[in-house]
């Protein structure tokens, strides 16, 4: 089932401000691809410079997971833990992580709770408080349909949501719950605020996504104009990983391309008959290529960053691709 696009374009849902639309836009920058805003900061439509047939639309990351889950947009930058927490998994498809906006959804405690460290604690904590109270142990957070499904994985039953509205790590000094579960970047908030993260309480660690809606109008423009898209995006991520390495060698052995794979996974891509040797290898491994090649009787051997690595094969387009002609 897709819905209609009155637009005629490829809808690009980022976010509208901070820090995740400043990364946003640095990340389709690096595959030659400019975010551009309409007259200004309070225009919510713009373009994508370098990709035609492309809107883009400027919004909060919820916004963005509702518009990839109804269709109102093709693809669109926000975090996993807004899909989970969504419950979007069946309408979109994470194509993949982006490498900015990271942070853990984590359930935390008191620190005046001392005997209490994990999951499993928590269920006693419940039992002692209805016992005394007569009341449900309260659990304060954002992240209602999250926090349930783990609550229920761990065994733990005997709660009550108390759903956040503002700074939810403040709910327990408020009085208003006696633990939350939050999102996190470094912990500090939550150590500020006399709470500690449980050993077994990260539910989910997230990270901004790019995504793709299963139920846009996939019109053959639309997947023409996705496919430019994400072959600029794999070019970009394959050059980020990818290092070239050159030497020249006058006395390589035979089987030099078998072990430079086996031993580095590295690929050669040119052997010329005055001994010049060219490699793509992984970034991490480019260093150690390096020593082997000098070992070999090489005297000097460059490593040369890339800035695209086009390739024949596009896994995100193809993934994109099985999962709508799989939807």
């Amino acid at each position: 089932m897709t819905q209609e696009n009155s637009s005629e374009k490829l809808v690009l849902a980022v976010p509208s401000k901070g820090r995740l639309q400043e990364n946003a836009n640095a990340f389709f920058a690096r595959a030659g691809l400019t975010v551009v805003q309409g007259r200004g900061a309070r225009d919510y439509r713009g373009v994508l410079s370098g990709a035609p047939n492309v809107e883009i639309a400027f919004l909060s990351a919820s916004e963005i997971v509702k518009n990839l889950a109804s269709g109102a947009a093709h693809l669109g930058v926000t975090g996993e833990d807004l899909v989970r927490e969504a419950q979007a998994e069946s309408k979109v498809e994470l194509l993949t992580p982006l490498g900015f906006g990271h942070a853990n959804v984590v359930v935390a405690a008191p620190q005046a709770w001392i005997d209490v460290r994990s999951m499993a604690d928590l269920e006693d904590v419940a039992l002692a408080f209805r016992a005394r109270r007569g009341e449900r142990m309260r659990v304060a957070t954002k992240y209602v349909n999250t926090t349930r499904a783990f609550f229920r994985e761990m065994g733990v039953s005997d709660y009550h949501i108390v759903e956040s509205l503002g700074a939810t790590e403040g709910a327990p000094a408020a009085g208003q719950a006696e633990l939350i579960v939050d999102i996190t970047s470094t912990g500090a908030t939550l150590a500020a605020n006399g709470l500690k993260i449980l050993d077994d309480g990260v539910i989910l660690r997230s990270e901004a996504n790019l995504v793709a809606s299963l139920h846009a109008s996939w019109t053959p423009a639309m997947r023409e104009s996705a496919r430019l898209i994400l072959s600029r995006i794999n070019a970009e991520e394959g050059a980020r990983i990818t290092r070239e390495v050159a030497t020249f060698l006058s006395k390589a052995p035979a089987d030099l391309a078998e072990q430079a794979q086996t031993k580095f996974k590295a690929r050669l891509r040119r052997r010329a008959a005055d001994g010049l040797l060219v490699f793509s290898a992984p970034k991490g491994q480019a260093p150690a290529l390096a020593d082997w090649l000098i070992g070999l009787g090489a005297d000097e051997v460059s490593v040369r960053q890339l800035d695209y690595v086009f390739t024949a094969v596009n896994p995100l387009y193809e993934r994109l691709i099985a999962r709508l002609d799989a939807a």
